[in-house]
């Protein structure tokens, strides 16, 4: 109700500017309470406009008269053709321009009707550049024209820079005067404004000639069809003044396509609750723009949403509410930068005359240093003398004393060598004395193994003389132990030899650790006469005394008599046990 209460404002609005309300204000109450069907208290309308100080045109006014005995009881079963028709009357013969137009009376107010519904919801009424723009494209859509966006630009950055938009009149006048219909007649153009007038204000979605199947005869009629947001109305012909009956919409309608049958082609059904039609189509895309409307109101009406046109209308205007508060929102922080450019402006003109102040004493100040400068130059000049003289023999001191370091240095540098040498040798003597250890661990186990050996090859032979002195009974027995106690002996004797050839490959390596430690020696004494003789500092670790090596059929032995006294002690015990 709120919708259709700002529509009915608009074309009251024109009648309302247009009449004295002194002489004329009962008249439109009472024309607006008819068309409107809303029964009027005759009562309360003289008493409204009494010859007071409570009258229309006091600070009363009409409009509290209006929306409380008028706008309030309007239930939406009035004509708005008929409605808006009378607000015309009322204000056309005023306001319509006198020079001849390229459109109709009747054009001009489809015209009138459709600013109505695209003007801004602000008064005094005007209608925006892109909403012109959005009428003239429909109107040159329906004359089958092409769109002249240039020629619209040069129009509206005209119109921009004198106001903001058109008013209803002047509209009138831009579409009456061919502007942007050039090349079309009369008629043409007169067809372009009905058809938009009967989508934008009717809310005629589509319409055209197709045939109905009859529910009764089942013959073919022709009828034309004139399809709105919740119903489908046929009449006999196109002046729409038969009409013939209407197919209700709702929700729970659809619509489906049929095959061809009994010779009609291009067929499709629309089903309802407690009816279904069956309607042929001229031809195919006329069939299938018939189903793809009639679906599309269908589904806008299962969603709640108003017609395409109006939801169109509806973004069109939160779009530019939108940019405007966007626009202001700019213009909000443009002023904000403007008043701190101009507060930062000031602050600069303040520090620009604080530079200039501190650049005047700058200057005098730099007058009384250049002035101090020249003097202590005057008095730097000998004391530079002075220090180049001080320099001068403070760098042949130096010279004499780098001279003097670098001889050190050189010496120090022979003695880092010498010292690194002798630590060289004493790593070779040393790792020569672990390689001697090593051989003589080797020496020492393959002795205790030959022992071992011996003593086993000595209980063998005192078991084989036991054997001897057995039974002949038993000899048999025994010889057969003795052939494997031999083999065993032969075996043992072969380890035996093995032992032999490690322990002379031992002995070899002895020699040659023994040579390599005698190197190692005399190596070390060379370096010690050396050092001796450069510093007399330095004072080797020589290696310590050895003890005679016993000699055995092999050749040097690797144990003192001591260590071999214990071995044979061991070995002797082992055999007593043995036996």
């Amino acid at each position: 109700m709120v919708g259709l209460k700002e529509e009915l404002l608009k074309s009251i609005w024109h009648a309302f500017t247009a009449l004295d309300l002194d002489r004329s204000g009962k008249v439109l109450s009472h024309n607006l309470c008819t068309v409107l069907n809303v029964p009027h208290d005759p009562v309360a309308l003289e008493e409204h406009f009494r010859d007071d100080d409570e009258g229309p045109v006091s600070n009363q006014g009409y409009m509290p008269y209006l929306n409380k005995f008028i706008l309030e009881k309007v239930q939406g079963n009035f004509d708005k053709v008929e409605f808006n028709r009378m607000c015309w009357t009322l204000c056309a013969k005023k306001n319509l321009c006198k020079s001849p137009l390229l459109i109709s009376d009747e054009d001009a107010f489809k015209v009138w009707v459709i600013f109505n519904f695209l003007s801004e919801d602000k008064y005094p009424l005007i209608i925006v550049p892109e909403e012109i723009e959005y009428l003239l494209k429909k109107l040159t859509e329906a004359m089958g024209a092409g769109w002249q966006q240039e020629q619209f630009d040069h129009y509206k950055i005209a119109l921009n820079t004198s106001r903001e938009g058109l008013s209803a009149w002047e509209l009138i006048d831009l579409i009456g005067s061919g502007q942007f219909s050039k090349g079309m007649d009369r008629q043409t153009v007169s067809m372009a404004i009905n058809e938009v007038f009967n989508e934008l204000i009717l809310d005629v979605l589509k319409q055209g000639y197709m045939l109905k199947k009859g529910h009764k005869r089942k013959n073919w009629t022709e009828r034309w069809f004139v399809l709105k947001p919740n119903i489908i109305s046929y009449y006999v012909s196109e002046d729409l003044k038969d009409k013939k009956g209407d197919i209700i919409l709702d929700g729970n309608c659809c619509v489906e396509a049929l095959p061809d049958k009994d010779g009609k082609k291009c067929l499709f059904l629309i089903k309802c609750l407690d009816k279904s039609f069956e309607i042929s189509a001229s031809d195919k895309k006329k069939k299938q723009e018939w189903i793809q409307a009639i679906q599309t109101t269908v589904n806008l009406l299962r969603a709640g949403s108003s017609p395409p046109h109006k939801e169109a209308r509806q973004k069109r205007k939160e779009l530019r509410q939108k940019l405007l508060a966007e626009q202001e929102e700019l213009e909000r922080q443009m002023k904000e930068l403007q008043t701190a450019n101009e507060n930062k402006q000031k602050e600069l003109e303040t520090v620009r005359k604080q530079l200039e102040a501190a650049a005047a004493r700058a200057a005098e100040e730099e007058k009384k240093r250049l002035q101090t400068q020249v003097e202590l130059q005057d008095r730097f000049s000998l004391e530079l003398e002075r220090e180049k003289m001080v320099r001068q023999k403070m760098e042949e001191q130096v010279a004499q004393k780098s001279s003097e370091l670098e001889q050190y240095l050189q010496r120090v540098r022979e003695l880092e060598e010498m010292y690194k040498q002798l630590q060289e040798a004493l790593e070779d003597e040393k790792q020569a004395r672990q390689d001697e250890e090593t051989v003589r661990k080797l020496q020492a186990r393959l002795l205790e193994e030959e022992s071992a050996k011996r003593a086993e090859l000595e209980k063998w032979h005192l078991q084989q003389q036991q054997t001897i002195q057995m039974t002949e009974a038993e000899k048999q027995e025994l010889e057969n132990q003795r052939m494997i106690k031999e083999r065993a002996l032969q075996v043992a004797m072969q380890q035996l030899e093995q032992l032999e050839l490690e322990r002379k490959e031992a002995l070899e390596q002895y020699e040659e650790v023994k040579k390599k430690l005698e190197m190692a020696a005399n190596n070390t004494k060379s370096w010690k006469d050396k050092v001796a003789h450069h510093e007399g500092l330095i004072r080797l670790i020589e290696p310590g005394s050895k003890n005679p090596h016993l000699i055995t059929n092999w050749g040097p032995a690797a144990f003192t008599e001591a260590e071999l006294e214990q071995r044979q002690k061991s070995w002797k015990g082992k055999k007593a046990t043995s036996e």
